[in-house]
C-alpha cells in the first residue's frame, strides 16, 4: 500500500471515532434526563483545546515519535469511552451526570490532541516520501469527512443515536486507529541536538504579539466570537430534530427518524464547499468571504428555527447544505489568511492561537450560552410538544451570528487585491 493510501486510511478512521458520536450524543442525553448538560459535554472539547494539543505536541516534538503518540492516545481515549458506554449500558436512565461526564472527559482530553498528531504524523510521511504536502494532503484530508459520515450513517441504521451503543462504536474505531497508527512510518522527535522549542514557544505564546497590530487583533476576537457558532449544531440539532418525534404528523418522517443521516448533509456539503475557497478568496478577499460565511450561519440557523420534519423538511435540507459555506468559508479560509498574513517564524504558533480562539475559547463560551438559551425556551423533562421553544433559541442564535457580522463588517479593515 502506497503512503497516500496509508494516510487515507489514518484520517478515515481519525475523525470516524469523533462522527460516531458528535452529532448524536445529545439525543442520548436527552433521553435520559441530562438535556440540561448537554452543552458542557461540547464544551469539554474546547476546554481541553486549550492545553491538551500542546502539551501532546510537545512530548511528540522532544519523546516520543508522533505516530507512536497518536496510537497510545487514541487506545486511551478509546477505553475512557469504552468505559461510558459500559457504565451507560449497566445503568440505564439512572445514569449519574458526575460519572458519565469524567468519563467522557478523559476520553476527549485524549482525543482531542489526535487531531494535530494526525496531521503531524501526514505532514512528516509525506516529506519522507518526497511529495508536495500542500498538493498532496486536501485530498488525503478529504477522506477525514468521509469516515465522519460513514460513521454517523452507521451509528444511525444500527439505531444507536439514542443508546450508549455510539460510545462503544466510537471505542472500536479508536482501537482500530490506536493499531494501525504503529504500523504508520515513523516520526523523528528533537533530540540528536536539534534545537528544542521553549515550553513557551511550545504552547504558542508568542504568536499574542500579533494583537499589537489592529488588523490582526480585530480579525481573532471576531474569530473567536463567531467561533461561538460552531458546536451548537453539533450538541443541539439531533435532539431538536428527533422531539418532533411527539407529535404525531412529524413522528415517522425520515428526519425524525433517521436525523443522523439528514444532519451528514452538512458534512457532505462541506466537502463541496472546500473546493470553492480559493476562487472566492482570490476573487473577493478574505472580508467578503468571512461575512458570506456569517451569512451562511444565520440561514443555518434560521431554517432550522422555520423549518419542520415535514412539509417544512426543505428549510432543515437547505439549512445542511449552507452549512459548507458557513464552517469552511470561515475556518479553511481563516486558516489561509492566518497563515498569508504572519511571519514564518510564528506561523505554526499563529495557527495555534486561531484554533485556541475559534474552537477552544469560541466554541466553549458558545456551547455553555447555547445551553443556557436552550435551557431557557426548552423543557427537557415535558413530554409536551417543545417546538416553539426550540424555534425561539434557533431564531436567538441566528440574531447572534447576523450582529456579529453587521459589526464586523463596519469594524474590520481589509483591501483586497483581487487576483
Amino acid at each position: 500500500m502506497n503512503i497516500k493510501a496509508r494516510l487515507i486510511l489514518m484520517n478515515f478512521l481519525q475523525f470516524a471515532v469523533w462522527g460516531a458520536y458528535l452529532t448524536s450524543m445529545g439525543t442520548y442525553l436527552a433521553g435520559i434526563g441530562l438535556g440540561n448538560h448537554i452543552g458542557i459535554f461540547y464544551a469539554m472539547q474546547g476546554i481541553v483545546s486549550l492545553f491538551m494539543p500542546a502539551i501532546m505536541g510537545i512530548i511528540a516534538d522532544r519523546w516520543v515519535p508522533a505516530q507512536r503518540l497518536l496510537g497510545i492516545c487514541h487506545l486511551l481515549a478509546a477505553l475512557f469511552m469504552g468505559g461510558a458506554g459500559y457504565y451507560g449500558t449497566v445503568s440505564g436512565n439512572a445514569v449519574s451526570f458526575e460519572v458519565l461526564f469524567a468519563f467522557y472527559s478523559v476520553s476527549v482530553a485524549f482525543y482531542m490532541p489526535t487531531l494535530a498528531l494526525s496531521n503531524s504524523v501526514a505532514y512528516s510521511a509525506l516529506d519522507q516520501a518526497g511529495l508536495d504536502t500542500i498538493k498532496a494532503f486536501p485530498p488525503i484530508r478529504t477522506f477525514g469527512t468521509i469516515g465522519f459520515i460513514c460513521s454517523m450513517w452507521l451509528v444511525d441504521l444500527l439505531g444507536f443515536q439514542a443508546t450508549p451503543n455510539q460510545f462503544f462504536t466510537c471505542a472500536a474505531w479508536g482501537v482500530l486507529l490506536a493499531l494501525y497508527a504503529n504500523t504508520l512510518p515513523e516520526c523523528p522527535t528533537s533530540g540528536g541536538g536539534q534545537e528544542k522549542k521553549s515550553f513557551v514557544e511550545a504552547l504558542g505564546l508568542k504568536a499574542f504579539l500579533l494583537f499589537k497590530q489592529r488588523k490582526m487583533a480585530v480579525f481573532f476576537i471576531f474569530s473567536m466570537l463567531l467561533g461561538v457558532s460552531l458546536q451548537i449544531t453539533n450538541g443541539f440539532a439531533n435532539p431538536f430534530i428527533t422531539s418532533f418525534s411527539v407529535i404525531p404528523e412529524y413522528a415517522n418522517t425520515f428526519g425524525v427518524q433517521h436525523a443522523n443521516l439528514l444532519i451528514s448533509l452538512s458534512q457532505i456539503s462541506e466537502t463541496c464547499c472546500i473546493l470553492l475557497i480559493p476562487f472566492f478568496l482570490g476573487r473577493f478577499g478574505i472580508k467578503r468571504v468571512m461575512l458570506i460565511a456569517m451569512g451562511a450561519w444565520v440561514l443555518r440557523f434560521a431554517l432550522f428555527g422555520a423549518g419542520n420534519p415535514g412539509n417544512g423538511v426543505w428549510m432543515f435540507i437547505l439549512s445542511m447544505l449552507v452549512y459548507g459555506v458557513a464552517f469552511d468559508f470561515f475556518n479553511v479560509s481563516g486558516s489561509l489568511f492566518v497563515d498569508k498574513e504572519t511571519d514564518i517564524s510564528i506561523r505554526s504558533s499563529a495557527q495555534g492561537l486561531f484554533i485556541i480562539m475559534t474552537n477552544g475559547i469560541g466554541a466553549t463560551v458558545g456551547t455553555l450560552s447555547a445551553q443556557w438559551v436552550v435551557n431557557r425556551f426548552v423543557d427537557f423533562n415535558s413530554t409536551a410538544p417543545q417546538i416553539e421553544g426550540w424555534s425561539c433559541a434557533w431564531y436567538i442564535f441566528a440574531g447572534y451570528a447576523l450582529i456579529v457580522a453587521v459589526v464586523f463588517a463596519f469594524v474590520f479593515k481589509y483591501k483586497h487585491v483581487r487576483k
